[in-house]
């Protein structure tokens, strides 16, 4: 059995812990974040050569070291960058052609790479293989609440294993889904087990167009795919569909209510490291931070380094519409963390003002910059930790702790960790434009020029 992680989505609902070129599926909260945590439920199934990862751009190479961090070695020919989001279909459809390229009869499970799942589920999984010959397998959860934020299947004729689905059903209002619960509906999991073989024969039959560009050997014209989810585009069409019910842990971590509802609560119902006094069922992220709730009730507290959000427990789905405000106003505090991961390490902005901005380079070991100029910016570098390879106008010198160099706005630089730990390294930049497009690249390890 092969997988396919979908590890694409830039969600908005957890701002502002998720930000669009840190989302949720890679934050690290507790431990392995939830993109790690899917791999390695992939690799139980899969093992390392049978998983193909679909994610894009600018989370590429999130994945490639956060894998790296598991200690495995990610195949680039497994992992495929999306130009442009086109949803969950042209993803899925675009993993299974490279499938078949290998093996023409093959199955492979698609995991959301954002969802929280016990273990006890891929045997469950496992189980539904044989059906998937016939019929495009969905799972089902059986539901703990009128949940309003998930979609709901309506199981019908039974099978060997699992229902034939009977219908789905969008997100519905409270009343509707106290309706669907009472007449056994499923919350639809977004986990999917496909053959080879019935997932091109139904696509054939109601995608002809995304078809034709996915039955030969060349990756697909990407952009010229219709944007468009499994859901929509298949499921929803096709008379050769079941579901399987998942009787596991399962949450999709979609709202800051559902981190409440997965986490430790005290005895009055508060989640978080905070002084509570007369307080109830409240949700504190502050790291870092003394926090002290005195008389309120049900309410989100969540601090970064740049944002603070304050909502009502019940309003958590409404963060999305907060997030779109901020982008109208092209605020970037919707897109970047202080903290910036690059494909060599990281940087974390520390201060900064019109003419001026102080940054904490991380680069890992053996890593490096890009080659490269500023026009509107000189930079005044200073080594804390670690050893620098610093490359200046075409001339090498090595920086120890405490030593620094000046790069004049115009000059041709690069930065490079030679040792075995990480360089840590102290940049302020100085001119009347700071921006990260102030970059011109030369050469670049990871493709960037």
């Amino acid at each position: 059995m092969r997988s396919i992680i979908l590890a694409g989505g830039v969600g908005t609902r957890l701002w502002p812990l998720s930000r669009e070129y840190y989302p949720k599926q890679f934050l690290q909260l507790d431990g392995h974040s939830l993109f790690q945590q899917t791999y390695e439920r992939a690799i139980l199934l899969s093992g390392q050569d049978g998983i193909y990862i679909v994610t894009n751009e600018i989370h590429r190479y999130l994945v490639r070291n956060q894998i790296d961090e598991l200690g495995y070695t990610l195949d680039e020919s497994h992992l495929l960058v999306e130009p442009e989001g086109k949803n969950t279909l042209p993803a899925i459809g675009w993993a299974m052609q490279r499938i078949r390229k290998t093996d023409r009869h093959a199955t492979a499970v698609v995991f959301p790479s954002d969802h929280v799942l016990g273990d006890d589920a891929l045997d469950q999984i496992c189980a539904a293989e044989p059906i998937a010959k016939d019929y495009l397998v969905t799972f089902g959860v059986k539901p703990t609440s009128p949940h309003t934020g998930y979609g709901y299947i309506r199981p019908g004729r039974k099978i060997a294993v699992g229902s034939v689905v009977e219908e789905f059903k969008e997100k519905p209002d409270e009343k509707t889904a106290k309706g669907y619960v009472r007449r056994g509906y499923l919350w639809n999991s977004g986990i999917f087990l496909l053959s080879v073989d019935c997932f091109f024969a139904e696509l054939k039959k109601y995608q002809p167009a995304m078809y034709a560009a996915l039955k030969g050997n060349r990756d697909p014209d990407y952009p010229a795919l219709d944007a468009i989810s499994i859901d929509y585009g298949l499921l929803e069409h096709s008379e050769k569909v079941a579901v399987v019910p998942l009787d596991a842990e399962w949450n999709d971590l979609g709202t800051f209510r559902a981190l409440y509802d997965t986490e430790s609560h005290d005895g009055e119902g508060n989640v978080g490291d905070a002084e509570y006094l007369s307080s109830r069922n409240n949700y504190v992220h502050a790291p870092g931070k003394h926090v002290g709730l005195i008389g309120v009730s049900d309410l989100i507290v969540v601090d970064t380094a740049d944002a603070l959000l304050v909502c009502n427990n019940r309003e958590t789905e409404q963060v999305k519409h907060l997030v779109n405000r901020y982008n109208a106003d092209n605020d970037p505090v919707t897109r970047f963390h202080r903290q910036v991961h690059r494909p060599w390490g990281s940087y974390t902005v520390l201060e900064g003002g019109a003419t001026y901005k102080i940054k904490r380079v991380t680069v890992k070991p053996g890593e490096k910059l890009s080659l490269q100029l500023h026009h509107h910016r000189s930079e005044h570098w200073v080594v804390v930790s670690g050893t620098a390879e610093v490359e200046l106008n075409g001339e090498t010198r090595f920086l120890r702790k405490g030593e620094s160099t000046y790069v004049h706005s115009g000059a041709m630089h690069r930065l490079k960790n030679p040792g075995q730990i990480p360089l840590e390294v102290i940049e302020v930049q100085l001119g009347d434009y700071l921006e990260e497009d102030d970059i011109v690249r030369f050469d670049d390890e990871y493709g960037r020029t």
